[in-house]
């Protein structure tokens, strides 16, 4: 109930205003989430008013009841509108807040309003804020998820309320090419259709957002057919999976240890060898967070950070497109499916060889090909800018993976199963799955194909065929990530072991070869300590010391004798095999080393 009262002065004494701050105080401790405010002339002679009420936003929806709750059934995925109307007689600051279990994740629509930060936002009298939020359950049972608002003084700082959660993180938006045609998976029929836009993906249930190319031959009927017409993997030429801009943060349960957190989706306390949850969320273009990537799971979620591959050069990214499968060449049958050429064009499918025993120089080069003027590909130049994965761009991978919205988060793994399948084809067969980690076992093959559910797709960064494969096991993989002591870049071992470019050996001579490109392909490291490596800093956001030797995989820096990262190990390995398995080689020619390509959204 608002009240008013109105007080003319003539003079006052020093006595009498203090008093009368003593009665404004009084309102102020009374009222709760009750407010005072006061309004006076300029003049000698005038008027003080004081009001006082009750501050609160009118929160309304269709789908909620008079406790502003709803139920969200286990598996589901839903996306509403709350509207918040201030009401009262003067403007206010308000927070908005969400409570329900851990596993339910809500985010915002960021091309509406955006719900306000823990110290709330400013309503106008008679201002209304309407969110588009997404609520999705993925967790084994019904929830309620309840949403409030509390509000207070507009020019004061407002208290968010103990037990609540604040809405952080955006429904992602996926940027593709006019030339991709976007796909998912038909379960009936089992093969790839054209998506319809409102279906393409679901992050929040392992549906990463995929898309193929395809031969320029099909391609303008591709185009042209509708939602649900099946793409032949014959027409089909690359296959790419988005991930979209986030940050993430690794908790720890003991406040010793960041193994992350045990959450709901882990039937044990996080160790290294079966490590938990990655905290994630999604985030715009427009933001970069640059904290410690670690918090103590009993405080608050704090140390949030934006994975380095984001930033390309001087150009933030809102997300890249990841090869969906070990790179394969346009002539998978030549000797170890292409060589160190760069007369092939580069293929990402299933159930083919990858292109192998390749220098890291021409890696570099093959993957700039694909966006050159007249690719086979039909990419644009000004819209995406293709090369070979760097260090930094396996991080973002990785990451995903081990949150809720990656391998992680599916609830049809437990246990050990959370980890990645390896790939066991000593053939390198793109996309083939082992139906199991990696480990010493010796009985190679294909022994799963990537679209064989639960035990082929638990080879997948997400245990669906929306995942990113080959990352545990298949052929290592060389990534643009060279060490670059002293101002120099190196170039590898001696003269019959380098990458092929023009730079260092071990014993500080110098070779000749191929230039490097811009250093925006590739990430540098200045020593082999991982406290300094980073530009004289520790290396946080590139999957190095946060993660280092989680799951059991083995973990060894670049150095000045093997200065090229690899990563994912080979079909042969146990510890060195794993998406978290780091390690350095010369950059010349293996027949069990391969590559990745990315697509950056520019």
């Amino acid at each position: 109930m608002l009240g008013r009262i109105k007080y003319q002065w003539k003079k006052l004494k020093k006595s009498n205003y203090i008093v009368l701050i003593g009665v404004v105080s009084l309102f102020l401790i009374v009222g709760g989430f009750s407010y005072a405010l006061f309004t006076s002339s300029t003049e000698r002679r005038g008027s003080l008013n004081i009001v006082t009420g009750e501050i609160a936003a009118t929160i309304e929806s269709e789908v909620l009841d008079k406790n502003h709750s709803m139920i969200i059934k286990s598996g589901e995925s839903k996306e509403i509108e709350i509207t918040l109307k201030n009401e009262n007689q003067m403007d206010a600051k308000f927070n908005f807040w969400y409570e329900v279990a851990e596993g339910v994740n809500v985010s915002y629509d960021s091309t509406k309003d955006v719900p306000m930060g823990e110290e709330g936002e400013v309503i106008r009298n008679n201002g209304i804020k309407t969110y588009r939020l997404k609520i999705a359950n993925n967790t084994y049972k019904d929830e309620v998820v309840t949403f409030g608002s509390n509000g207070g003084l507009y020019n004061k700082k407002l208290s968010f309320p103990s037990g609540k959660k604040i809405v952080e993180g955006i429904i992602p938006v996926v940027d593709t090419e006019a030339n991709m045609i976007k796909v998912v998976w038909n379960e009936s029929s089992s093969i790839w259709v054209k998506a319809d836009d409102k279906a393409w993906y679901d992050y929040d249930f392992g549906k990463w957002a995929n898309a193929v190319t395809v031969t320029s031959a099909t391609r303008s009927k591709y185009q042209s057919v509708t939602s649900g017409t099946t793409i032949p993997m014959n027409d089909i030429e690359t296959m790419w999976v988005y991930i979209p801009r986030y940050s993430y943060t690794i908790g720890s349960e003991d406040g010793d240890a960041y193994y992350g957190k045990k959450g709901v989706y882990l039937n044990s306390v996080p160790t290294l060898n079966l490590p938990g949850e990655i905290d994630v969320k999604f985030i715009k273009k427009s933001e970069k967070e640059l904290g410690s990537a670690q918090y103590k799971v009993a405080e608050k979620r704090s140390g949030w950070r934006t994975p380095d591959g984001f930033t390309f050069g001087t150009e933030e990214l809102s997300g890249i497109w990841i090869g969906k499968f070990e790179t394969s060449s346009s002539n998978p049958s030549a000797t170890n499916g292409g060589g160190n050429v760069t007369t092939l064009d580069a293929m990402i499918k299933p159930n083919v060889t990858s292109w192998r025993a390749i220098q890291t120089s021409t890696i570099a080069e093959i993957g700039r090909n694909l966006t050159k003027n007249g690719n086979r590909y039909g990419f644009s130049t000004d819209k995406l800018n293709s090369h070979a994965m760097k260090n930094s761009e396996w991080a973002m991978v990785a990451y995903l993976s081990q949150s809720k919205y990656g391998k992680l988060g599916n609830r049809n793994y437990i246990g050990e199963n959370k980890e990645i399948y390896q790939n066991k084809s000593n053939s390198h067969m793109t996309g083939c799955s082992y139906g199991a980690p990696s480990n010493g076992a010796t009985d190679y093959g294909c022994h799963y194909t990537y679209d064989i559910n639960i035990s082929g797709t638990g080879a997948s960064t997400t245990g669906t065929i929306y995942g990113i494969y080959d990352m545990s096991g298949g052929a290592w993989e060389y990534m643009m990530g060279d060490y670059a002591a002293g101002g120099e870049k190196y170039s590898g071992w001696n003269t019959t072991a380098h990458s092929g470019y023009t730079g260092l050996l071990q014993d500080g001579t110098k070779i000749a070869g191929k230039s490097f490109l811009e250093d925006k392909y590739y990430d540098f490291y200045t020593s082999s300590d991982l406290l300094t490596a980073c530009k004289g800093k520790a290396c946080i956001g590139q999957s190095l010391n946060e993660t280092a030797s989680w799951y059991g995989d083995y973990a060894v820096m670049v150095t000045a004798q093997k200065p090229w990262f690899v990563r994912g190990g080979g079909y042969y390995n146990n510890s060195i095999a794993g998406v978290y398995f780091y390690g350095s080689d010369y950059g010349n020619v293996y027949s069990d080393v391969s590559s990745r390509l990315v697509l950056s959204t520019i």
